[in-house]
């Protein structure tokens, strides 16, 4: 997880935090807790919930910091107590993320079938005349920039849990897939599936937009 300026090696930094060191201990608790917030939030139903969890992670740290062990870095192990605790409390939210296997959703196609060439085709298996996904130009101005990014949140809010907390790790939080793995204690196959199958759920709803905006658009002309 090197998204932060961090340089103090994990364990001269986890001494530092066992000997009650508090200008390390206010380092990490800045330089982590917006991060922290922001994944505890997936897994539960509100801000003043997810705080809750940050700051009772924070504790449950600084008690247990004796067991850090250096199997994986500071950082994913604090970040493991955050996750952990979160889970705990979307459970008495009654919040469940179940993240160990795959269900029934998973098995179905990401994109409609009939997009595709058929058995019979010259190309079978090839995408259809107009039905390749398109690559999209960046919006041009504010509005445009603004209505992408209010589709995307609404279809983050209406994917299952597990689904919403995978890709905004991935994607938005910028954590690799061997860190959302060890994170979330899923396999590196289920992890991609998930992923999978959220960003085509997003990719979706951008298409609709998209063609209904180049729609418009030649509409005008």
């Amino acid at each position: 997880m090197g998204r932060d300026s961090l340089v103090t090696p994990d364990d001269v930094l986890a001494d530092r935090l066992r000997k009650g060191d508090e200008s390390a201990f206010k380092t990490i608790l800045d330089a982590w807790s917006p991060a922290m917030l922001r994944l505890a939030r997936s897994f539960v139903s509100t801000n003043a919930s997810a705080e809750e969890v940050v700051q009772d992670a924070w504790v449950a740290v600084i008690r247990g910091i004796d067991g850090f062990e250096g199997r994986s870095s500071l950082k994913t192990w604090i970040f493991k107590i955050v996750v952990n605790t979160a889970k705990k409390r979307g459970i008495r939210e009654s919040r469940t993320v179940p993240f160990g296997s795959l269900l029934a959703e998973d098995e179905g196609p990401t994109v409609e079938p009939d997009r595709f060439r058929t058995a019979n085709d010259p190309y079978p298996g090839h995408w259809k005349p107009g039905q390749k996904p398109q690559r999209w130009s960046e919006p041009e101005n504010a509005v445009e920039r603004a209505e992408v990014a209010k589709i995307i949140a609404q279809v983050l809010s209406e994917l299952p849990d597990r689904n919403r907390i995978l890709i905004t790790l991935r994607d938005m939080e910028g954590y690799s897939s061997e860190e959302v793995c060890e994170l979330l204690d899923i396999s590196p196959g289920n992890q991609r599936v998930i992923l999978h199958r959220s960003r085509a759920a997003v990719r979706g709803k951008l298409e609709e937009y998209f063609a209904a905006t180049q729609e418009a658009s030649n509409g005008l002309r």
